[in-house]
């Protein structure tokens, strides 16, 4: 960089300490995708859930290409997003915290009278309290009132006053639970009458029975891979992959009874069947594809 700003300064200074970085332009967002990533050309990230595989040397795809890599900050591409910034900010969860971002007077009151005391850093309308540890971003846990941790970004404003604590069960409580309800004893995986995948419910298919059931037994067994949390979200990625296995089958494909095996596994880890029903609907539809 020929001209360094404070911001880029600012940018190497929180690399160094390990805090994975990325350039705000106007109106404090992300720069755009660039020309190779746009309309999803390169494929994403998968469900924006880590920094890959897109390798484009500009800054895309918002918080996942976030990094403490200098020689990637200090790049010619990453070069001139830094000279038109306007701000610095951080991947949260990259840096092992969680922001709980108090939007008003009102948040601010409310976190002091039911959290406990940990770094605080003065916005302009209110405060961030960091905590150590991560946990699922959600937006509008209560009345301004956001959570920044996992695939989202925020603002640096600075190191902020106070001790690091670690986080709370009580913010952990503000984030719906529906991928992180333990499975109950006794919930049954699948319904002993659920229909099984076959040409005769697949008229239009062009893939054999034996490829299209490989592949649904490994989806299956990742989502029952996660008891803890993220099941729904496997759920949706594991639809969305069967979907697209079919995007050129002249149809029908059955994948409604694909669909079917998916949310039953993600129940069966103790996904909300609602939230399952939507997870797995969604990813069937993600490649256009819904018969």
């Amino acid at each position: 960089m020929t001209q360094p700003t404070p911001i880029w300064h600012t940018a190497l200074a929180l690399a160094a300490a390990d805090v994975p970085v990325l350039p705000l332009w106007r109106g404090k967002r992300p720069f755009a995708n660039c020309p190779a990533c746009e309309q999803s050309a390169c494929g994403d990230r998968p469900h924006m859930k880590a920094a890959g595989p897109c390798h484009c040397p500009r800054p895309c795809h918002a918080w996942a290409a976030a990094t403490t890599d200098r020689a990637v900050l200090s790049s010619p591409p990453w070069a001139s997003a830094w000279r038109a910034a306007v701000a610095v900010a951080y991947h949260p969860a990259g840096a092992g915290v969680t922001v709980v971002d108090l939007d008003n007077a009102a948040a601010v009151t409310w976190a002091r009278e039911n959290l406990p005391t940990t770094r605080t850093v003065q916005t302009t309308r209110g405060e961030h309290w960091i905590y150590r540890g991560t946990m699922q971003s959600a937006n509008k846990v209560r009345p301004g009132v956001d959570i920044k941790s996992r695939m989202t970004y925020a603002r640096w404003l600075g190191p902020g006053t106070g001790t690091l604590t670690d986080l709370p069960s009580a913010v952990r409580a503000l984030v719906a639970k529906e991928e992180t309800t333990p499975a109950r004893r006794g919930v049954v995986s699948s319904t002993p009458q659920r229909a099984t995948w076959d040409h005769t419910v697949a008229t239009g298919c062009r893939h054999t029975e034996r490829y299209v059931l490989t592949g649904l037994d490994r989806g299956l067994a990742m989502v029952r891979d996660c008891p803890e949390s993220g099941a729904g979200s496997k759920a949706y990625g594991v639809a969305s992959f069967l979907a697209t296995q079919h995007a050129d089958c002249p149809g029908p494909c059955g994948l409604e009874t694909l669909g079917q095996h998916i949310i039953d596994a993600a129940i069966s880890v103790g996904v909300p069947a609602p939230y399952a029903q939507r997870a797995v609907t969604r990813g069937l539809h993600s490649a256009g594809k819904a018969a």
